[in-house]
């Protein structure tokens, strides 16, 4: 099936296409291109494609979505572009096109239903604590595995290893500041975060209360939209954003602290999102300004709580929405430098995606599994102690790799290791 002029209401961002000028400084960063090596699978290709459709010589069909599928999102051609061409507005333009106009196959179709019916939930990810509770066993039945359809069988290789208690514990709606206030901040926990990373929310409230922060994190708070966004969902993303405005309104916080790279960048766009919303649009600019990554926060407070020596090769991953659509890189590294002991070893291949890319790893899961080997390749070859990183779904996929490979070593959250060096037990993580 085809939909001619399904790209025709992207004719307004064409000023952001005419940016590109074809000059392929993207492709050696885009993992889609250096997996497929075609053309059309890298930014600017998809960025004609975009041409193409607006001035209807390219109609919507199933060749041109697989190339926007096999788009990961992770802004590395951003980075890369010497003329500063946004692709960010251009893919979740064309993407939300795409859901629109398009009709996939019935399996793809009940597939993503089902991902998004229970994804953006947390009360419903607790649901599934009990079944994810037997993964580790089923995950050694490789001949099992092997027979499973293929997409079963990379959800039970990507699930997180959860009990029904960690799932089902909150984090305390106040952490009060240790020593004289600095800043009220107010914690975004997220959902797979929240469910299944509790500790890293846990770890993330404790180490800005010892740094003289007020940690507000309001229990009615729900997803941040950003999953629905990346997918071609604007409105549902536009309901989950105003939702959350609210709540944070209401708690009257100085900054507004998130742990979870791919709900940032989506934060931090709320103005965008929502521009076209009278009632709304001031509101979501002012929300905008004050989210900050939580390693931007701790970056910019001058350390107060005393750091335990920790000698540890500590590897550190750059997630894509933290390092290429926030461009935030060097306040991660400070973080970690601030920790006696810890000697930060680089990846090779850093700027290369790992594969996760919100629910890329699940409706593409043989390019995201490559990516992944791919990265834990890298990793292995710098012989760290402890890998870590900014984003939940990273830390599943380089963990899942590790295992394919059978590397030891642990895949932590920054703050996890910052909170060890501050108050855990004196034992290596």
């Amino acid at each position: 099936m085809t939909a001619p002029g399904a790209f025709a209401p992207l004719a307004e961002l064409t000023p952001l296409m005419d940016k590109c000028v074809h000059c392929g400084f993207c492709l050696a960063t885009c993992p889609s291109y250096v997996l497929l090596g075609q053309e059309m699978d890298s930014p600017r290709g998809r960025i004609y494609s975009l041409r193409a459709g607006v001035s209807d010589r390219l109609q919507l069909g199933p060749a041109v979505v697989q190339h926007f599928d096999t788009c990961l999102g992770c802004m590395a051609c951003e980075t890369a572009c010497p003329s500063g061409v946004r692709y960010a507005p251009l893919i979740e333009a064309a993407r939300a096109a795409i859901e629109q106009h398009h009709q996939r196959p019935s399996l793809d179709r009940w597939f993503r239903r089902l991902l998004f019916s229970v994804l953006p939930f947390p009360s419903r990810l607790r649901v599934m604590a009990l079944p994810l509770a037997v993964l580790p066993a089923l995950r050694q039945w490789r001949g099992l595995l092997s027979r499973l359809p293929s997409r079963l069988r990379n959800l039970i290789e990507l699930a997180p290893t959860v009990t029904i208690a960690q799932a089902m514990a909150e984090t305390p709606e106040r952490t009060a500041a240790q020593g004289s206030l600095r800043l009220r901040v107010g914690l975004v926990t997220g959902c797979v975060q929240r469910a299944y990373f509790g500790e890293v929310n846990r770890a993330t409230a404790r180490v800005l209360s010892a740094e003289g922060c007020d940690v507000i994190a309001p229990r009615t708070q729900g997803c941040c939209g950003a999953l629905s966004l990346h997918a071609g969902d604007p409105a549902g993303a536009r309901q989950f954003a105003r939702a959350l405005i609210e709540i944070f309104e209401r708690a009257g916080v100085d900054v507004v602290a998130v742990n979870a790279a791919g709900c940032g960048s989506a934060l931090k766009e709320y103005g965008h999102l929502l521009r076209n919303d009278e009632q709304w649009s001031g509101r979501a600019a002012a929300f905008a300004t004050k989210v900050r990554d939580v390693t931007e926060i701790l970056a910019g407070l001058e350390p107060r709580a005393v750091r335990r020596s920790t000698p540890l090769r500590v590897a550190y991953h750059d997630a894509c929405h933290l390092a290429h659509a926030q461009g935030v890189r060097a306040e991660p590294r400070r973080v970690l430098q601030s920790i006696p002991g810890v000697t930060i070893v680089p990846i090779g291949e850093s700027e290369i995606c790992c594969g996760s890319a919100g629910i890329f790893n699940l409706v593409q899961g043989e390019m995201a599994a490559e990516l992944g080997r791919r990265k834990a390749s890298h990793i292995s070859e710098a012989e760290p102690d402890v890998v870590v990183t900014t984003n939940p779904g990273c830390i599943l996929q380089i963990q899942a790799a590790a295992r394919s490979r059978g590397d030891r070593y642990r895949v932590l959250h920054i703050v996890e290791l910052l909170d060890t060096a501050l108050d855990g037990p004196q034992t290596r993580p």
